[in-house]
């Protein structure tokens, strides 16, 4: 099959073609007249559907956030309207990342689900390839259009990338998601350019609170993504509203408050759909593992990362890949 132009010429689709791999042979992939991907070498061949080249075959136990972020496409994105950016500030808690250190530098956002942190980045001047194992990367795609941003659906495990291509490599809350959370952090390290960073936010190992959750967890998962999002419209509003009114009454009401919300958990931000969204995040996942910082620590010393540093909401580490010669 002879070699054909992208559709939409860039720079960063330039650069994407010398750096794409297969992932079932690791040969180098040549583009398709529509958008999609080609192995010359096994003859895989990678499609472009919905925008997003696909480079694996389903959503597999991430099915829930592609329902997830189609549902909530817009809902984390940051807007020059906003006298806050929250995302931004999230960003910069989970990360120790300023933008001094991603301008201009090509950077992989490894779950990038509807473009939220990605949106960040590349105001901050990055170029930045996004992946994502559920068909978020659609929304991703359509988030972000105009962006030097390209969004792939591909999976942390077999990424379609030669090794040490990106000058900085974030995950931010996405890993614990996985089957295996060390595994998937310590093969971020491949792709990571010598001098480069690597940064991961994962759930904190340290606070008992979500206990329960993880109790109600084991059943709600199993549901199909609609039936749970049907049954949180409800329940959510109930026990937040709930909590609410229960700390209005003397004495007795906080410490009753506390345990529906141990019991219960529900996200409390003020915002009803921020509050929704976040929440059935919390049920929805088949994985969800918790961590601390000695664990992490301990994963960044097996690669040999340097110059360790944490976020200000744990579990953030930032590490260095040494450069060559070190």
């Amino acid at each position: 099959m002879p070699t054909a132009e992208p559709p939409v010429q860039s720079p960063l689709f330039a650069d994407l073609l010398a750096i794409l791999r297969c992932p079932s042979c690791g040969s180098k992939l040549e583009s398709d007249r529509a958008g999609g991907f080609f192995c010359s070498a096994c003859k895989r061949a990678y499609p472009n559907a919905q925008g997003i080249a696909r480079f694996v075959d389903a959503q597999h136990y991430a099915a829930s956030f592609g329902f997830q972020w189609q549902r909530y496409q817009k809902t984390q994105l940051d807007s020059d309207k906003d006298e806050v950016r929250e995302s931004e500030r999230n960003f910069l808690m989970k990360t120790a990342l300023r933008p001094e250190d991603l301008k201009g530098k090509l950077v992989l956002d490894v779950g990038c689900g509807m473009g939220r942190f990605a949106e960040v980045a590349t105001r901050w001047g990055a170029r930045v390839v996004g992946i994502d194992l559920s068909a978020a990367a659609e929304v991703a795609a359509r988030n972000l259009a105009g962006r030097d941003f390209v969004a792939f659906q591909a999976d942390v495990f077999a990424m379609p990338l030669a090794p040490e291509s990106f000058d900085v490599i974030y995950s931010i809350g996405v890993l614990h998601h996985t089957p295996d959370c060390e595994a998937a952090v310590k093969a971020l390290d491949k792709y990571l350019k010598p001098g480069g960073l690597l940064v991961v936010w994962l759930y904190s190992g340290y606070n008992k609170w979500y206990r329960f959750s993880d109790f109600w967890r084991r059943y709600t998962h199993k549901m199909k993504p609609e039936t749970l999002h049907r049954i949180l419209k409800v329940a959510v509003p109930f026990f937040y509203n709930l909590q609410q009114g229960l700390k209005r009454v003397p004495l007795v009401g906080r410490p009753a408050a506390g345990i529906v919300h141990h019991l219960f958990p529900v996200n409390r931000q003020k915002d009803p759909e921020a509050r929704m969204l976040d929440t059935f995040d919390w049920y929805s996942p088949k994985y969800q593992s918790k961590h601390t910082y000695e664990q992490v620590f301990k994963w960044y010393q097996a690669m040999g990362m340097e110059d360790m540093r944490v976020g200000e909401i744990s579990i953030a580490v930032r590490g260095r890949k040494p450069a060559r010669g070190n």
